[in-house]
């Protein structure tokens, strides 16, 4: 099985290179947010659980999502691969999700880290709330969020690093020159 983090900062296009990966290589896609949501709906134990965190304004703690993951991963069955959109945001999210896949007998393949310059984030982010009306895509937040980013997220790279999983693909470029780098490092994991 291939398991892949995609990550990088808000607007690096994450989300538009996960479609383009589940689309080429057949991989199931695992977003915490989506699962987040779906369990909070189904009011299983743990979405119970979460909803009382996210209702008093507080982060949903990381044992939680982690329980929620392999919740998702046990309910998968045999699949080609994953790729973990969203996850792990912290180190400490990082040890967790390699705790649950050594379970599994699994590893973390490789950590593709979309690499992209502040100036082209904040481009793309205002481009975007322009088009799609999403509030939090005004330059205050976006900077905000950036900050954010480079301060809690970004450690998460040198994990990586240590792991030995690490790639970094250059993010700027057009959708599909990017998504080529990306499917270069997949398939050469793939083998």
């Amino acid at each position: 099985m291939l398991n892949v983090v995609i990550f990088g900062p808000p607007g690096s296009g994450k989300g538009t290179q996960s479609e383009k990966i589940i689309e080429r290589f057949g991989l199931e896609h695992i977003s915490t947010g989506e699962i987040l949501r779906t369990e909070i709906k189904s009011n299983s134990d743990l979405g119970k659980i979460a909803a009382s965190f996210i209702d008093r304004g507080e982060l949903v703690p990381d044992h939680i999502i982690v329980g929620m993951l392999e919740n998702k991963l046990n309910v998968l069955g045999a699949v080609k691969g994953v790729i973990f959109d969203g996850f792990p945001r912290t180190i400490e999210q990082a040890c967790a999700l390699k705790m649950l896949l050594h379970k599994r007998e699994e590893d973390i393949d490789v950590m593709i880290n979309l690499e992209v310059d502040n100036a082209e984030i904040t481009e793309r982010l205002l481009k975007r709330g322009e088009t799609s009306g999403r509030s939090d895509d005004n330059l205050e937040t976006i900077e905000k969020r950036i900050r954010v980013y480079e301060c809690q997220t970004a450690p998460v790279i040198d994990f990586y690093k240590k792991e030995g999983t690490y790639r970094g693909i250059d993010g700027q470029g057009t959708v599909d020159e990017i998504f080529e780098r990306i499917s270069a490092v997949i398939e050469v994991c793939m083998v």
